[in-house]
């Protein structure tokens, strides 16, 4: 009952571990990446039509256009790579999921600035770039076909969180200087950006919406990240077969334990067999005692569960402070402390598999049992 007790609590904690941080990744990443993202040949010229049919659909929040391409940002005399995007501040300000104040005031001071530029806050820092200094950029395809005349000068207005697979590489300008820039750039043109009610269902209310637009091409925020997902639910499915091994050994106690039992009570199988029990009675009578052992101990691991699960941040907090350690280092894993999401169904799920595990764990004992011949047994009381 133990084993099987801990193997439920253990599986459970892990598992809301898992999905907290699942949730903590798929916020960040969606700071910078659009919940839809929307391209076509005629958007350049259309994409206020088109934002104008998305926003008609009750189920899109609002949209906005941006373009988005490579650039060599040059500070100090040196080129450094980057992710250039070019955004209208006004309407970029209502499809983000960035909603602190700090970003919402880069917005609208971008806006307000002739030549500025929002740089993303590690990207600054690892560049050693302040407030207020002089950078240029050039579009890698002008840079390619030598085309010097076409780099652009910005003054830096200040740093931006863009999530935590963004903020290394990524600076914003205005939509216009971004058509200037990337002008020479085949592939890279204006795109809408929506943001919608239900990020879950974000390509199919994209694709009800623009049912008419055959040549828009939709993809959406799970499409664009889809590797980082898939190997966390990968991750996810690996950690749970790994953890359930340990509700598995505490099945194998059931069974040694019901083994135990079966020998000692050799003697009373057979008085009950010479008095009219049935092979399959006596072998209710030992599948009911695992089980209670089971259903006992997958209730007590599924209530434990959920109770630490609900409480693991607080206690990681408490433990880094108490031995003045930091396990989740936010430079490293993205993360800056343990976060937990109780997700019921898998719980459930969790319980279901526990059960049925201990009902297998009974069955050997069981039909042992039910096999004991009570003139062998008795013959020699």
């Amino acid at each position: 009952m133990l084993g099987v007790s801990l193997g439920v609590l253990i599986l459970i904690v892990a598992l809301s571990v898992i999905n907290g941080s699942i949730t903590t990744m798929r916020g960040e990443a969606l700071k910078s990446v659009p919940h839809v993202t929307i391209s076509g040949p005629e958007m350049a010229n259309n994409w206020r039509a088109e934002i104008a049919q998305a926003e008609a659909d009750p189920e899109v929040i609002a949209a906005a256009p941006f373009i988005e391409g490579e650039a060599a940002m040059r500070f100090q005399g040196i080129n450094n790579f980057i992710r250039l995007r070019g955004v209208d501040p006004g309407l970029e300000a209502t499809v983000v999921e960035n909603s602190s104040e700090r970003y919402q005031e880069l917005l609208s001071l971008l806006g307000e600035t002739e030549n500025g530029i929002v740089l993303g806050a590690q990207l600054a820092g690892s560049l050693g770039i302040y407030s207020g200094e002089e950078v240029s950029a050039i579009s890698l395809g002008s840079l390619l076909q030598r085309s010097l005349s076409d780099t652009l000068g910005f003054r830096v207005i200040g740093f931006a969180d863009f999530g935590i697979y963004s903020n290394n590489n990524i600076a914003l300008i205005k939509l216009n200087q971004a058509q200037d820039l990337f002008a020479n750039d085949n592939g890279i043109d204006v795109q809408l950006r929506l943001k919608v009610a239900d990020v879950f269902r974000a390509e199919e209310i994209a694709t009800e919406t623009f049912a008419d637009s055959s040549e828009d091409e939709i993809v959406s925020w799970n499409e664009a990240q889809a590797n980082l997902f898939n190997a966390l639910n990968m991750e996810k499915i690996l950690t749970s077969f790994m953890l359930l091994m340990i509700v598995v050994i505490g099945a194998v106690n059931i069974i040694s334990t019901l083994v135990m039992v079966v020998s000692d009570k050799t003697s009373d199988i057979a008085i009950l067999r010479t008095m009219g029990a049935s092979r399959s009675s006596v072998m209710k009578i030992f599948v009911l005692q695992g089980m209670v052992a089971g259903i006992f101990g997958t209730a007590v691991g599924a209530f434990l569960g959920i109770l630490l699960a609900n409480y693991v941040t607080e206690l990681s907090l408490m433990l880094e402070r108490l031995i003045n350690f930091i396990f989740t280092e936010g430079n490293v894993y993205f993360i800056s402390h343990l976060r937990t999401q109780v997700n019921f169904g898998e719980v459930l799920m969790v319980c279901i598999a526990a059960l049925l595990i201990s009902f297998l764990a009974t069955l050997y004992p069981a039909y042992r049992a039910s096999k004991i011949q009570p003139a062998d047994v008795l013959r020699y009381e």
